[in-house]
């Protein structure tokens, strides 16, 4: 098919940005049609994949490959993708009345029967509602009836998305991967019988994970806080519990994922070695979310591996992680995975290594290919904030991996750290800038002839943000005044020609903290936003921070930026994702002290999630 003449979108093609980002047809993509539309629709499910933002982001996602993948195994169902358009298209889809169409066969967001949301940041809850509006489905779950779709989100925030609950019908908690088949099923079931939409909601409240939002109401207390969420009619669960993958080695992985028309933010295949993290930085979320730490085994990989390489034609290989550095088979497979790579001219690439676990051997090999250069995440300047973070790393790490790198050539340095942490100070600022400069005098202490012939040292910051399901959950998070004075101060001192400074806005950092740990009376306040015109909110050239701070005038940040009491209730203490309130508080406190608590490697802190025996976990097949 020569999709520039495909219909409805050949006459803006040719006048908007990017205009392969709206085209499909894809190496690897999978188009059903039209045999898929000739079965009986009560035996059919037609499942909408979303991801609110651009092309280029969402297919750089691992997710969207894996749920791409799975569910169109099954003949019976019949995924397609969508993306939210960019300013152009999108007001042009506007001006001539254009619905949302799927890339694959074309087919508007309204005529799907389940919609599926990939959510992984909390600024993207307005492409979220541009999605559904240009697709023609009620932005509302109150407001949608029987031949609407069904919709449902998931992804790493999925661990508190109170804020968008109006919006969805459906909530999924956990790893999707085995539950998509029963998803699918029940929703062809109760359809075959004659069910409806409540019939369908109550189907999907049985399986677990799936948790109904439109089946639970809030409560506050008169001062304004949280008070408590609790079930609306009986036999439905008062806490809701995350689904679990035991051994990662069943987990599907998408060995023909679909390589992109344009190139992407992450051009490269991708394989996720592990799952979950053992470490317990009091900040992370993933970290606790995805807890216990499971591998795949390295011979899980190289087969992987090999079909990844023979269906793609990429570059580069990443072994996707929180923390790859850890797979305790890691030497072995980069190993297995060379003599695939190299021939090829393949790039392999560890995006995420940590200090202790730095390997300049097993680096210098990796670099054989392409010598990209190393990033590392201190997180903080001082050993003092490093431990209230529980970041059990030294500088004597830091140095001693970047002597290694220095010495094998490597000239290119990115150290990434969080501002606004806890307890922080004017020392621990200055101790970033230290530590900067110790890198510096380190590479200029070499022999000439043992180190590369320049240095560049970039150093990235970003906002602490508190998040649910961590230690840091009470934590407040800083005034305005405060992030500007230490972008200032930072952005002055680190003022030298091989070293760059990037930072991260405040405004949309302050949102997201708003968002992050927000309940259901945010949703006007997401919604009149969007109406104002907020939209692709993680692009710093289109976050409009007049018009967030309009729509929360009336609610104000206050009340989700401050310190949360110990005891104080939260709006997702009715979802279980395995780790437990009781360790959160007890790691805060920890924190408080800056006392550190040994990694899962190190013996186990009865966290709460032993209870699934597996992974690292007591019991495990890792321990």
């Amino acid at each position: 098919m020569d999709r520039l003449n495909h219909a409805p979108y050949r006459a803006m093609l040719r006048s908007i940005n990017k205009p392969a980002r709206y085209l499909g047809g894809e190496l690897n993509a999978i188009d059903k049609s039209p045999e898929f539309f000739e079965l009986d629709r009560k035996d059919r499910v037609h499942f909408g994949l979303c991801f609110p933002d651009l092309y280029e982001i969402g297919m750089s996602n691992l997710a969207i490959q894996v749920l791409y993948s799975i569910l169109n195994r099954d003949e019976r169902v019949f995924c397609e993708r969508f993306f939210a358009p960019d300013l152009d298209m999108r007001q042009i889809m506007i001006e001539e009345g254009l619905p949302l169409l799927s890339l694959e066969s074309g087919t508007p967001l309204s005529d799907f029967d389940l919609v599926g949301f990939s959510l992984h940041y909390e600024l993207s809850y307005t492409a979220i509602l541009e999605m559904l509006e240009r697709g023609g489905v009620p932005i509302r779950s109150e407001d949608r009836g029987e031949d609407d779709p069904i919709v449902i989100a998931g992804g790493p925030i999925a661990c508190n998305l109170e804020p968008v609950a109006p919006f969805l019908d459906a909530i999924f908690l956990g790893d999707s991967e085995e539950a998509l088949e029963e998803i699918t099923g029940v929703y062809r079931r109760i359809r075959s019988q004659g069910g409806g939409r409540e019939d369908m909601l109550l189907g999907l409240s049985a399986i677990e994970g799936i948790y109904i939002p439109s089946f639970y109401q809030a409560a506050y207390l008169p001062d304004g806080r949280f008070e408590k969420i609790l079930p609306l009619r009986p036999g439905i669960p008062a806490r809701i519990k995350k689904r679990l993958i035991r051994d990662l080695n069943l987990a599907p992985m998408p060995n023909q994922p679909v390589v992109p028309n344009i190139e992407v933010v992450h051009d490269r295949m991708v394989m996720e070695v592990l799952r979950g993290c053992a470490r317990g930085c009091r900040f992370c979320q993933a970290g606790f979310t995805y807890r216990p730490l499971r591998e795949r085994t390295a011979k899980t990989l190289t087969g992987a591996a090999r079909e990844l390489i023979a269906n793609t034609g990429y570059e580069e290989m990443g072994l996707l992680s929180l923390t790859t550095g850890d797979h305790s088979e890691l030497e072995d497979l980069v190993r297995a995975l060379l003599p695939m790579t190299e021939p090829r001219h393949i790039n392999l690439s560890l995006p995420s290594l940590r200090l202790d676990s730095f390997d300049p051997d097993l680096a210098r090999e990796i670099a054989q290919t392409r010598r990209a250069g190393l990033t590392f995440a201190p997180e903080a300047g001082t050993q003092r904030l490093r431990d209230v973070i529980n970041k059990n790393i030294t500088e004597e790490d830091m140095l001693g991996a970047a002597e290694s790198a220095f010495k094998n050539g490597w000239d290119r340095l990115k150290l990434y750290f969080m501002l606004g942490l806890p307890t922080e100070t004017e020392e621990d600022l200055a101790g970033i800038v230290l530590l900067v400069k110790n890198l510096l005098n380190l590479w200029e202490s070499l022999p000439r002839e043992e180190r590369s012939r320049r240095i560049n040292i970039t150093v990235s910051t970003s906002f602490f943000i508190p998040k649910p399901f961590t230690p840091f959950q009470w934590a407040p998070q800083v005034s305005f005044l405060e992030m500007r004075q230490k972008q200032q101060y930072l952005a002055a001192a680190l003022k030298d020609r091989r070293v760059s400074f990037q930072w991260h806005d405040f405004e949309s950092s302050v949102i997201e903290a708003v968002l992050s740990r927000g309940d259901r009376r945010l949703a006007p306040v997401i919604e009149e936003a969007w109406r104002q015109g907020a939209y692709l909110d993680a692009w710093h050239e289109h976050f409009q921070h007049p018009v967030w701070f309009s729509a929360l005038e009336n609610i104000g940040t206050d009340l989700y930026t401050r310190e949360r009491d110990l005891d104080e209730a939260f709006p997702w203490d009715h979802l279980d994702l395995g780790v437990t309130r009781r360790f959160l508080a007890k790691e805060w406190l920890e924190s408080k002290a800056g006392r550190t608590t040994p990694s899962c490697y190190d013996g186990c802190s009865a966290c709460g999630s032993q209870r699934y025996r597996t992974g690292v976990c007591p019991g495990g097949y890792m321990a």
